[in-house]
């Protein structure tokens, strides 16, 4: 059986379902009349119980349905391998709509999950769920990537898209290294960009928080590495722009990235600058985004370009839009995305509501 609803990712021009299941099976989505399997070289997986399907998403908008097929294993053989009858799971999807679409921000829940849905659900309706990184507490045990797919079982059902970036607590652990498997990736990369209706996004990764040399990492990062490799992804990004933001007019375009990173923090945290100068400098004078959507600080903040968080040159308005306590407050919010300004809804799980309306630019 199925562990969860699946969850349906938006990565680059694509959707990528992932299913999680109980036992050992295949998995597979049929779209409309074609199927797609997930699959190693040709060999259909199954020792992970995590299956990751990637699916057009031109189709999927087209034909607003798709049915998850698991094929449960008895034994598996290198001759005859013993299976069970299929399963069927069918799910109606819904495409984010091209006008005024609706989305919910949920970041650092550190493994909870009753709160962050919670206050999801005090916002109410919406056309798409982000998950903003420290979603699961660390990456120390496979168990805790759950935490992603409980989350959106709970708000999406499957038939909602969700846009997912890491944070900085993903990158630690033993499974850390796993974590493109468990969650979307674009060619083993946690860094994309995403189409979802008249949105377009890039979903940036900042890595861990503190200097790789920081004693805490334990010698088992190499975010510095990391973060050069993203800044040519940026730039590749950039001269491909025809295919990208600039393939058609009236986009709206945000960046969701888990760290603010234009802010210098105090030590240990003032790390980058030369780096992050330029993630900004190559966001603001080519991307030129709307919105930035961010976490990590565990706080609400609306930060105009020039204010307190304006360091390294703020490419455009920051939300902070995940407040968190160590008692019993969680909060995420909700935005409703205009074609110029964007309605800010904070709201927490014990269903207070804040709402504040911005201009973009």
């Amino acid at each position: 059986m199925l562990r969860t609803d699946p969850a349906v990712f938006a990565v680059g021009k694509n959707y990528q379902i992932i299913a999680t299941s109980k036992s050992q099976s295949f998995i597979s989505i049929k779209v409309g009349d074609k199927i797609f399997v997930d699959h190693s070289n040709g060999i259909l997986r199954s020792a992970s119980r995590t299956h990751n399907i990637e699916v057009p998403q031109e189709l999927l908008n087209k034909e607003k349905s798709y049915t998850v097929i698991e094929k449960p294993i008895i034994k598996r053989l290198p001759y005859f391998t013993k299976t069970k009858k299929d399963r069927y799971y069918p799910y109606e999807f819904r495409p984010v709509p091209e006008k005024d679409p609706v989305c919910y921000h949920i970041a650092d829940s550190h493994n909870d999950i009753q709160r962050p849905v919670e206050a999801a659900r005090a916002f109410g309706k919406f056309d798409f769920l982000i998950l903003n990184g420290d979603v699961p507490e660390d990456s120390g045990k496979v168990e805790n990537f759950n935490t992603i797919f409980d989350i959106c079982a709970e708000l999406t059902h499957g038939s909602i898209p969700v846009v997912f970036a890491r944070g900085n607590h993903d990158l630690r652990g033993k499974c850390a290294e796993k974590f493109a498997q468990y969650a979307p990736a674009k060619n083993g990369r946690t860094y994309y960009s995403f189409r979802l209706g008249k949105i377009w996004g890039l979903c940036l990764d900042c890595g861990e928080d503190k200097r790789d040399s920081n004693p805490e990492y334990g010698c088992t990062v190499a975010c510095h590495t990391f973060r050069l490799e993203e800044t040519e992804y940026l730039k590749s990004l950039i001269n491909n722009s025809g295919s990208e933001y600039n393939e058609e007019s009236g986009l709206i375009k945000l960046v969701i990235v888990h760290a603010p990173f234009t802010h210098r923090y105090e030590p240990p945290f003032d790390i980058e600058e030369e780096i992050y100068r330029e993630w900004a400098k190559l966001l603001r004078e080519s991307v030129k985004p709307d919105l930035m959507l961010c976490g990590h600080t565990h706080k609400f903040g609306i930060y105009e370009p020039g204010g307190s968080y304006d360091d390294y040159g703020q490419p455009c308005k920051i939300i902070v839009a995940s407040e968190v306590d160590k008692g019993n407050r969680f909060a995420g919010a909700g935005l409703v995305l205009k074609n110029d300004s964007v309605k800010i809804t904070f709201t927490d799980n014990t269903g207070n509501k804040n709402s504040k309306s911005i201009k973009y630019r």
